[in-house]
């Protein structure tokens, strides 16, 4: 049965709640123009608590979200999961299960390979390899549950520091540019390739990549009509992309996310897009996702008709950048993607020391939070394969 329509309420924006944000405030004005960020983003936490959505309980989807808090940490999301799991009826034992951060300890096996495999996309999602993902269904999880649980536990990594770094702007709020933002743009660390060059280190690559999925994906042929239109709506060759194909297992999900996705790394104004793509590249490469590294690489170049930058992001993305300006976004997005309870008001003048306003911020923000979504996804569901001609 497909799920009801969603609609945002402004109001009831949990994240906003969390953080504190109010009309008027000024990271809230900012937030807020990006509106339909926002709103997917809040789109996202209801279809995946939707009371109705079959295969995990919504106990046990609670349960992963507690956990997953707890370990990332997010104390803020952390105490409003709780409640939350509190509220659905999760047995007392589960729910110290989840807060004591041991998966072995749960009396239900299904629940114990649940959050064993929530404990490893959180902590390293590199090692949430082929092996992992299937002791999913060998505990009885079927194919569109598995689809749940990982756009769950993604979605989980992308709102932990998506709040974070909403924290730290609040905390900004009033600080001004640094005096050297006029030079951070000058050509400081000058890399060695050049556009078209074919880039390998350390296992990854700017080649052109594919992906395929380890688990069924969905039929076109067969496929509901909600599935269809969410193909459509998500990307225009989602029809033949095993990763759309396995994600609409659960259309709803994937219709959320693919507002985000799109809204975070396309929408017009603010930070540029070779920017956001540099920030995206730079997770990739720190997450260890082979593919989404070379996809962005791809497109940064596209963009920014160079691909120097990407050469030192893939040797090494801790001193990357040929600019004071990238070298703070690769700083950043390394930052809210290892120690995102780290990042505080000095991250946030880092960035307008360089030249970043507040929207720019925000801007970076998103792509970074979005790729510890997406990554999560590409590292556990499936894996890359290189296109031969």
């Amino acid at each position: 049965m497909a799920q009801q329509p969603i609609v945002y309420d402004i109001n009831k924006d949990l994240v906003d709640q969390l953080v504190g944000l109010t009309p008027g405030s000024q990271t809230f004005d900012v937030r807020h123009k990006r509106d339909k960020v926002a709103a997917a983003t809040q789109g996202s936490y209801d279809a995946l608590f939707d009371p109705a959505l079959p295969g995990l309980s919504l106990a046990d989807r609670l349960l992963v979200a507690l956990y997953a808090t707890r370990i990332t940490p997010s104390p803020l999301l952390a105490a409003h999961y709780r409640a939350r799991a509190v509220e659905a009826g999760a047995a007392a034992a589960d729910i110290a299960v989840a807060e004591s951060g041991k998966p072995a300890d749960a009396a239900n096996p299904q629940l114990a390979a649940v959050l064993e495999f929530t404990r490893k996309l959180i902590e390293k999602p590199v090692e949430g390899d082929e092996a992992a993902l299937k002791t999913l269904p060998a505990a009885g999880v079927s194919t569109p549950a598995v689809v749940t649980l990982s756009q769950l536990i993604a979605f989980l990594s992308y709102q932990t520091r998506l709040v974070a770094g909403l924290v730290a702007m609040k905390a900004a709020e009033g600080q001004g540019a640094g005096s050297a933002a006029a030079e951070a743009t000058a050509v400081i660390n000058p890399g060695n390739t050049e556009p078209g060059d074919v880039i390998k280190a350390h296992g990854f690559t700017n080649e052109v990549l594919e992906w395929k999925a380890w688990l069924d994906v969905v039929n076109v042929d067969t496929a509901t009509p909600e599935q269809i239109a969410v193909l459509e709506e998500s990307h225009p060759k989602a029809k033949v992309s095993d990763y759309y194909l396995f994600l609409v297992h659960q259309p709803e999900i994937l219709r959320q996310r693919s507002t985000a996705f799109n809204a975070i790394m396309y929408a017009p104004g603010g930070m540029s897009r070779a920017e956001r793509e540099l920030g995206a590249t730079v997770v990739s490469r720190v997450n260890g996702c082979v593919y989404c590294a070379s996809v962005h690489a791809q497109r940064f170049e596209q963009l920014a008709k160079r691909n120097d930058v990407i050469g030192q992001v893939f040797e090494d993305p801790i001193t990357a950048g040929t600019t004071k300006r990238e070298q703070a976004i690769g700083k950043f997005s390394i930052q809210i993607t290892e120690a995102q309870a780290d990042v505080n008001a000095a991250s946030i003048q880092a960035l307008k020391d360089v030249g970043l306003n507040d929207g720019e911020i925000l801007d970076l923000l998103h792509s970074d939070a979005i790729f510890a979504w997406a990554n999560r996804l590409m590292l556990n569901l499936g894996e890359p394969v290189l296109v031969t001609v």
